[in-house]
């Protein structure tokens, strides 16, 4: 097998020898072949003589590699594939002494490019057009374009992508305008924010837009525009508090897309277009935090960024921080708070899921020779917060903690870093309490599996009635006592309470099939369009072992293929043998509509494979 870097677990290119500083992309996009072919036109950077250039490539048809200076061909080798890191291209450089090349590769992906969803037309909400669109995150880059595929590069791009007439490409850049040809149009891009491979991001599909602040659009096909407009009309409400927290807004334009429901992530903070599942369109604004999740991103994750998948509390971890406190800025601190706990519950029911002692619940777990997208979870999202959380009450609270954040942002902007960076960059910062902090235990923190060696106290003011509800539900015996429950029980409720409250119920012993019938009956919980509290409900049902939720559950996990949503479900089938059968036969069925990543993981949930 070709031999990893020792810079990165996850990727063969050595950017401490021969670096990528810009990229320039110049595509087709076949519909018919499922391919994007083109080039891609590579400037590097010499740092050390006397080395190839590498880039990671996963699947993909390498036609020519030139030197744009001389026009000549030049040497290379792509190397045995690993099944999980794809291949190294190797390219032999021109002459000595050059310090900077221009290397461009003719090339073209494969049809089972695991960075991109094709989808036809009868499976988009039109049904007038086909739609494409990438998933980039964290390895899939080297699928959709020969590059240093690692946090640790950063780089600016430019892109000319033509595709069918009637079509309307997007990507994770600035719009520069378009040419219309015979058959194509052919649209331009440009990043000029340094960017690591995978926030490399691009959509193709009949699209609409429509305004929503002076720097963001929403886009969706037309059949969702304006419902989403509608959802997302306090975008810019959400900059300008992340701007607060954070500081300026350097990326120019936020637009969000609205993707097709195959689309595994509630969202994805691709530079200047978060990409946004349909899941969230509740109707009344209530999931809007995960868009203050990506705009946080815009600062945690692409300007700051983890230079190791290893890393990757520091993208997630500090985006969890942020999301919460633009939360207290536009609701409150007690709402803030209400948040962290609901991440807490969630953190624990994965630690539940995956064992106390799986090394890759570790906050800092060690990569070497796994995917990262089997150590994928909610483990650097809330342990991670909870970390910073804890720095933050030991070191004196928000007045003192939330300028070192901004510090913090500002000494690390547009680079790539690792957890004992940011650890001496806190210890300089506040070298006047280094009392205070030699009581952090930072091995500790980094390597201990399971939940996190310090539990923080939370204001549960908002979860005292959804605790009380749910304790009511637990400790009713149906046998003995009249159903007390009725829908006035929920009125007083928000939809982050009730969400919270049958998270709670999740967190005891399985209710009974007659008790989630009561409930049913009670609040008509099967008739809500919030997809979370939808997706708790039938959790919940799902431990009650009550047949009437089967095909509803099989219905959600089908119609939707968002990975925090799918995933529990297909395990709570799996767990009740009786349904297994019917869980496998729905995966196998829809399989191929997934996308590569939520794909490849249910099948593990599903013991399909290894």
């Amino acid at each position: 097998m070709p031999e990893i870097s020792p810079m990165d677990p996850n990727s063969y290119s050595r950017p401490d020898q021969v670096v990528v500083k810009e990229l320039h992309l110049d595509w087709q996009v076949d519909f018919t072949r499922q391919v994007v072919a083109g080039f891609v036109l590579l400037t590097v950077e010499c740092v050390q003589e006397g080395h190839d250039l590498i880039l990671d490539t996963r699947d993909l048809v390498i036609k020519s590699v030139q030197d744009t200076a001389s026009s000549k061909d030049l040497t290379y080798t792509l190397g045995e594939a690993h099944p999980n890191f794809g291949a190294p291209l190797s390219i032999t450089l021109p002459e000595s002494g050059k310090k900077t090349w221009k290397i461009k590769v003719n090339y073209e992906t494969s049809p089972t490019c695991s960075a991109l969803q094709w989808l036809s037309p009868e499976q988009t909400a039109g049904k007038r057009h086909p739609y494409v669109f990438s998933q980039c995150q964290a390895i899939h880059c080297r699928s959709l374009v020969p590059c240093q595929d690692t946090p640790a590069v950063k780089v600016k791009y430019t892109a000319e992508v033509r595709a069918p007439q009637g079509l309307t490409v997007l990507m994770s850049a600035l719009r520069e305008g378009q040419q219309e040809g015979e058959a194509h149009t052919t649209f331009k891009f440009s990043q000029p924010v340094p960017i690591p491979a995978y926030l490399l991001a691009v959509a193709v599909g009949d699209l609409e837009s429509r305004e929503v602040g002076p720097r963001s659009l929403v886009w969706s096909e037309k059949e969702f525009v304006d419902q989403a407009a509608h959802e997302f009309a306090e975008t810019e409400v959400m900059l300008k508090a992340a701007e607060e927290v954070c500081g300026p807004y350097v990326w120019g334009q936020y637009d969000l897309l609205i993707l097709p429901p195959s689309f595994p992530y509630g969202g994805m903070e691709n530079p200047c277009l978060t990409f946004v599942t349909p899941t969230l369109l509740a109707g009344d604004r209530s999931l809007a935090d995960v868009v203050i999740h990506e705009i946080s991103h815009s600062w945690t994750g692409n300007l700051v960024t983890n230079s190791q998948w290893e890393h990757f509390w520091l993208n997630e971890g500090f985006t969890m921080f942020v999301e919460r406190k633009i939360i207290s800025r536009l609701s409150g601190e007690e709402a803030r708070h209400f948040s962290a706990i609901g991440g807490w519950k969630d953190l624990a029911d994965c630690i539940r899921t995956r064992g106390e002692t799986d090394p890759l619940t570790q906050l800092v777990p060690d990569l070497n020779g796994i995917d990262p997208d089997d150590a994928f979870s909610t483990v650097p999202y809330e342990k991670g917060h909870t970390l910073l959380w804890h720095l933050e009450t030991l070191l004196g609270g928000p007045a003192q903690f939330e300028p070192f954040l901004k510090a913090y942002l500002d000494k690390f902007k547009y680079s790539s870093l690792k957890s004992g960076q940011f650890v001496e960059f806190l210890q300089e910062y506040f070298k006047g309490q280094a009392e205070v902090l030699q009581q952090v235990d930072w091995q500790a923190w980094w390597t201990t599996p399971g939940m996190p060696i310090v539990t923080p106290k939370f204001n549960d003011a908002l979860a005292i009635p959804c605790t009380a509800l749910a304790r009511r539900w637990v400790e009713w015996d149906p046998v003995t006592t009249k159903n007390p429950f009725t829908k006035e029980d929920l009125q007083a409720l928000s939809p982050i309470q009730v969400r919270a409250f049958l998270a709670q119920l999740l967190e005891e012993a399985p209710l009974t099939s007659e008790k989630v019938c009561h409930m049913e009956e009670a609040y008509g919980m099967s008739s809500r369009l919030n997809s979370e509290i939808r997706f708790r409900w039938l959790r919940l049902c799902l431990r009650a072992k009550w047949d009437e939720c089967v095909d509803a559950a099989l219905q959600f996990i089908t119609e939707q293929g968002r990975m925090k949503f799918v995933r529990p479900i297909y395990r709570d089938l799996y767990a009740w043998e009786e349904m297994r059968p019917r869980a496998v036969a729905t995966f196998e069925k829809n399989r191929s509509a997934m996308m590569h990543v939520a794909a490849y993981v249910v099948a593990k949930d599903l013991h399909l494979r290894e």
